[in-house]
């Protein structure tokens, strides 16, 4: 498989989290963790993203779909998720981007 992007996003609710406590360990290539939230009762595919165990926010709801019926499903490891993009002058919503690819040998 040579294209393996799946998705570009900004990572949604970063104000509301723990981000700023690590904003500056943040770098463009960071490998970051995602997790579905089953009981999130403002998205009921809330899928959150962590660089390591620090909640970052979340994947925008409208996007996230997909990907969270792919990890319900027991697919963990099928995604790689990345900072793609860190622009600290932004507003916080906009502040961290990230790409989402399909593991190489799934």
């Amino acid at each position: 498989m040579t294209d393996r992007h799946f998705l570009n996003c900004h990572i949604a609710g970063f104000s509301y989290y723990d981000g700023v406590d690590v904003f500056y360990e943040l770098k463009i290539g960071s490998e970051l963790k995602i997790k579905v939230e089953p009981e999130n009762k403002f998205d009921t595919y809330a899928v959150a993203i962590y660089f390591h165990d620090v909640k970052l926010g979340y994947i925008p709801r409208g996007e996230n779909k997909l990907i969270y019926k792919f990890l319900q499903l027991g697919h963990e490891n099928l995604f790689e998720i990345r900072i793609n993009r860190i622009t600290p002058d932004a507003s916080p919503e906009n502040q961290i981007g990230v790409s989402i690819r399909i593991r190489e040998n799934q």
